[in-house]
């Protein structure tokens, strides 16, 4: 028979607990832990006289919320923002799904801006011959401003011929 114990193993720690044993029980470094609550996402957390800091269940439940808000993506401040409105018992869901519809715009412009590098890369990992000559297109690429119209994958066109079994070239130095 499962006791509320071994559901909730935190329940059977003393409270306050110290920044490790907090930091280890909602998944974050100390680091991050020092960081959010300079942040102002955890509120006032208690210290003792020698000033070391004390955190209680809240604090780790608290800790946890945000940790799992990173993990979705959202940035300090909507997390703040949803900190305060999961603490307060009078919120409105509306603005937890303005905030959440807003995120997941900013998501989706994200994956749009990611799935075309993915098509710019995977174009000129084609036009790469990928063989001992230094011609790169993927390299020359890289050296072109974005707005330049001699980018292989915006145009479409091969900038290279493919390698061919003809004497070997010289290499000699181009200019730049």
């Amino acid at each position: 028979m499962n006791t509320l114990q071994d559901e909730a193993p935190e329940l059977r720690i003393a409270w306050p607990i110290n920044i490790g044993k907090a930091a280890a029980l909602s998944g974050i470094s100390p680091k991050m832990l020092r960081h959010y609550e300079a942040s102002g996402l955890l509120g006032g957390v208690v210290r003792t006289d020698s000033n070391y800091r004390q955190y209680t269940l809240a604090d780790v439940h608290t800790l946890r919320f945000i940790r799992r808000a990173r993990d979705m993506g959202f940035g300090l401040d909507a997390i703040a923002e949803l900190v305060s409105l999961w603490h307060n018992r009078k919120r409105s869901s509306a603005t937890v799904k303005r905030i959440t519809r807003k995120h997941l715009d900013e998501l989706a412009q994200r994956i749009q801006a990611l799935q075309a590098m993915q098509r710019t890369l995977d174009s000129l990992m084609h036009l790469c011959p990928g063989d001992g000559r230094p011609d790169c297109p993927i390299l020359d690429n890289f050296a072109h401003a974005p707005d330049e119209p001699a980018t292989a994958a915006k145009s479409g066109t091969k900038l290279y011929k493919p390698a061919t079994t003809a004497a070997p070239r010289r290499n000699t130095p181009r200019p730049h």
